[in-house]
């Protein structure tokens, strides 16, 4: 009987199967060929374009549970990789990933989206009471930082769930998404997951990670300066007049700015449900954004006068505002790179890209987990009941690796990010002085 000799192919030759209509990957040095397969993909196909020509294995095993492995022979395209390697911090991250799953950990959610689900609903009932029943102006000042809160701890359930099953079927995960994410906070949970995903694969590359292209608005390097190209929106980000300004006070109106992020948030949710770009659900989408839109405007309309209500919504976006602070902190001031990220050092880019917020155990309802930032990203499927628990074997594989492990206070995490924002505000202002420049990104610019 003979046996059939392996194919291989190396990884230059991978490389060329890297653009649209060509897509292949590399899994545990096996090839297979997900050019079709990219459309359809639960994750959305930006994941797969940013990483094809490479082995990928690390950020598969990161975001698939162990039941996808047997889903990927149908795309095996019969070739090994001939030059397949794992390097030490690779292995060792694995091995976690394999313990982790043999003690469950990956299903041990607890209570926490039934007890975070109860609050919400409590919350709402109480919003409501303040605004239909009571005629305090301070009471309704009450209700709407209620609001706020409440919108933060809506938006942890849908990432939650947008993560990994929170609930007991695909089919009440995708209605937990929904319900917390377009009924509750009016943001599409389909915006989220198109963006959300990018960012975790590319984290914090300058021309791949949505999360960090905020022109004209904010800019976190002086590479922002150069008018780059946005690979995910696939135009370029244009640093005009307009921008220059901005930017060089950005440390000023960080603050003011983040208090009415979440209007863009709506603006960029209503562009993608109503575009040309293959939207996964779009209908249950746009069916809980009017739902949003029919509670939320009536609400206000039952205030007494313009001025409660004009009080009411920004007293409600100025206490969620602290949500898209924290968004914020967890990368702005940390190290930041260019171009496509690259599967081999998956693990060192989650750990240079990512700051964590040292807080108490009891403060870990109101952060929502995210202040184990690296922890989330090097394990996505985590519970966030389980992110403490993981983080001291995290902090000892990043020392034994010799990889950045930074815990910051929140005070801390505000000033590192300002300090970040006046930088580059500062090199916004004297575009005139090359070597100032340089200096600046040799400083601030790691990776």
């Amino acid at each position: 009987m003979e046996v059939e000799m392996k194919k291989y192919i190396t990884s230059e030759e991978l490389e060329k199967h890297n653009k649209q209509g060509d897509l292949w990957i590399s899994i545990q040095g096996k090839v297979y060929n997900v050019t079709d397969w990219a459309k359809e993909h639960p994750g959305g196909e930006v994941p797969i374009l940013n990483l094809a020509g490479q082995d990928v294995t690390d950020a598969f095993i990161a975001y698939h549970p162990g039941t996808a492995w047997k889903h990927l022979d149908k795309f095996f395209t019969g070739y090994h990789l001939k030059d397949f390697k794992v390097s030490e911090v690779s292995r060792d991250y694995r091995k976690l990933v394999s313990e982790f799953s043999k003690l469950g950990l990956f299903e041990k959610k607890e209570h926490v989206t039934l007890f975070t689900l109860s609050s919400v609903a409590v919350m709402f009932g109480i919003v409501l009471y303040g605004v239909l029943r009571c005629t305090s102006v301070w009471a309704h000042l009450g209700s709407a930082m209620l609001l706020g809160l409440l919108w933060m701890q809506s938006t942890y359930v849908g990432h939650d769930s947008g993560h990994y099953e929170v609930m007991s079927s695909r089919g009440y995960n995708k209605l937990a998404q929904i319900l917390c994410g377009n009924c509750m906070t009016g943001i599409s949970i389909a915006w989220w997951k198109w963006t959300h995903n990018a960012h975790h694969i590319a984290c914090n590359s300058l021309d791949y990670d949505p999360d960090l292209q905020h022109i004209p608005v904010f800019a976190v390097s002086s590479r922002f300066f150069s008018s780059m190209k946005s690979y995910f929106y696939g135009r370029q980000l244009k640093f005009d007049t307009l921008s220059r300004l901005l930017v060089s006070y950005q440390h000023w109106t960080f603050y003011p700015v983040l208090c009415f992020a979440r209007v863009n948030l709506y603006l960029q949710t209503i562009l993608l449900l109503f575009s040309r770009r293959k939207v996964p659900d779009r209908a249950f989408n746009i069916m809980g954004i009017l739902v949003f839109w029919t509670w939320f405007p009536l609400l206000i309309s039952c205030l007494p006068n313009w001025s409660e209500r004009v009080m009411f919504v920004l007293a409600s976006f100025c206490v969620c505002s602290i949500q898209h602070l924290q968004f914020c902190l967890n990368h702005f001031a940390a190290n930041v790179y260019m171009g496509p990220p690259n599967g081999n050092d998956w693990f060192e880019k989650q750990t240079a890209g990512t700051l964590d917020i040292s807080c108490s155990t009891w403060m870990d309802w109101f952060f929502g987990g995210l202040q184990f930032q690296l922890e989330h990203h090097l394990f996505p499927r985590l519970p966030r009941a389980q992110l403490r628990k993981v983080s001291p074997l995290v902090i000892d594989l990043c020392k034994k690796h010799n990889l950045p492990y930074r815990s910051l206070s929140f005070l801390e995490a505000n000033k590192w990010t300002l300090r970040t924002l006046r930088t580059a505000a500062l090199q916004a202002r004297d575009l005139t002085n090359p070597a100032s420049n340089l200096l600046w990104e040799a400083f601030n610019t790691h990776g």
